[in-house]
């Protein structure tokens, strides 16, 4: 697999090149010159496969020449040891669960895959990294655990300060070891822009700076394994394909289910589901894309002004509104209309939403009435409700059951360093404090 910078500026590199810049050096994304489609059949064997396996065949077709075949396909099998279940919820529409791993996050795929990767590479180079993310809720958390350890690596997570969940806030800082969490008295763009500064500074080459944000195509590309595995469980129906509902803050989720389509799974349309920070809703109703001050919501990892994928999203659909549009439509999900959502979908059925998952299902719900959608529609739950229990406890009343490993979250203490504000300069001085 050979990648360009979405800016077109900088030099193709191979997938590994890839992964352990994260950002391209002039300060695009990396995206697959060409994504070579597994043909139908190949596909269809995959049925039955546990999803493991399904990701161990995705990641070989995609970048498996590379790398030592076992070696592939041992990191790709360790990254992928939790199941990812399509439970149905109502007539033709199911959830997607993709919250079973360490930290109760649809990132943990990525997060996983990504670490295990880079650290192999490292040992192979004998090198030292700094891994630096930028979160607004569950990336951080799921970079953290999931580099946590890694010889080699140290990680420094930025997030704004008073607008993740105080769960999501134990899960990032309080590992300590080789993980350093900084609060931002700012919002996620502010935590975004630091980052990406930092990648554009020459002076802070010594410290071998990576990206573990969707914005690093070593974590973006395992995402495509779940929409595939996903189908595959679904029956693998062809006939005018599934309809995915994503929730969408960074699009990250989002790129990964259209790369999933264009390896060969028959997606009749996505639609991305945002909350009140509605950037790609809107663009595709008005075709300009504005960036905006991020809104705080109860979907917090969704609270994006200015989302990092939306480049790689326009050239994949070679920068076309119109093909765009035809593949992705775009709603925009109220406070209000999450909240009923978790209410009627509990009484309805039973099944408990996160404020997330919520809005994915609200917004499939209204592709079905507004829309006309009567394909049968998979919403992704990117998170555990239990992840958001205030949530819960005041739509319905009751704590929604914790796994056994984070029971005592709230004993662990938070070790997050302090950035006294959001300009550059007082971000750079403490990268170097965190590396004595």
């Amino acid at each position: 697999m050979i990648l360009a910078s979405t800016r077109r500026a900088a030099p193709p590199v191979t997938f590994k090149e890839a992964l352990l810049r994260g950002l391209a050096p002039d300060g695009g994304l990396y995206l697959p010159i060409a994504i070579p489609p597994v043909g139908r059949e190949r596909l269809a064997s995959w049925r039955g496969l546990p999803i493991g396996e399904v990701a161990v065949r995705v990641l070989s077709h995609l970048v498996g020449d590379e790398f030592d075949p076992g070696t592939l396909e041992r990191l790709t099998r360790d990254a992928f040891d939790f199941p990812a279940p399509t439970v149905p919820i109502a007539d033709g529409l199911s959830v997607l669960e993709l919250f079973h791993g360490p930290t109760l996050a649809f990132k943990d795929f990525g997060a996983r895959f990504l670490a295990r990767v880079f650290g192999s590479l490292l040992t192979e180079k004998e090198g030292l990294a700094t891994i630096l993310v930028a979160t607004s809720g569950d990336t951080g958390s799921a970079v953290a655990q999931a580099f946590h350890g890694v010889a080699g690596v140290r990680v420094v997570v930025l997030y704004p300060a008073g607008k993740v969940s105080p769960f999501q806030e134990a899960q990032m800082a309080t590992l300590g070891g080789n993980v350093t969490a900084i609060r931002v008295p700012g919002t996620f763009d502010d935590c975004q822009r630091l980052v990406k500064e930092a990648f554009q500074d020459e002076g802070l080459s010594g410290l071998g700076l990576s990206s573990a944000n969707s914005i690093n195509i070593g974590r973006l590309l395992p995402q495509s394994v779940y929409y595939v595995a996903s189908w595959l469980a679904a029956g693998g129906d062809e006939a005018g394909g599934l309809v995915f509902a994503v929730p969408s803050g960074n699009l990250g989720n989002l790129t990964a289910g259209v790369i999933a389509q264009r390896l060969g799974v028959p997606v009749g349309r996505f639609v991305a589901a945002t909350n009140l920070n509605a950037v790609l809703p809107d663009y595709l109703q008005t075709g300009t894309y504005r960036a905006r001050p991020a809104q705080p919501t109860l979907s917090n990892a969704m609270d994006v002004g200015d989302p990092s994928n939306f480049p790689r999203l326009s050239q994949i659909h070679a920068e076309a509104l119109d093909a765009l549009r035809a593949n992705v439509a775009g709603i925009a999900v109220s406070e209000r209309e999450t909240r009923r959502t978790i209410r009627e979908v509990y009484g309805e059925s039973g099944y408990l939403l996160d404020p997330h998952s919520a809005v994915g299902v609200a917004a499939a719900r209204r592709a079905r009435t507004e829309m006309g959608e009567h394909r049968p529609i998979i919403s992704l739950a990117t998170a555990h409700p239990a992840k958001f229990g205030d949530v819960i406890r005041e739509e319905l009343g009751f704590d929604p059951d914790l796994p056994e490993a984070w029971r005592d979250w709230r004993a662990r203490k938070v070790t997050a360093m302090d950035l006294p504000g959001v300009s550059y300069p007082s971000f750079r001085a403490s990268l170097f404090d965190t590396a004595r």
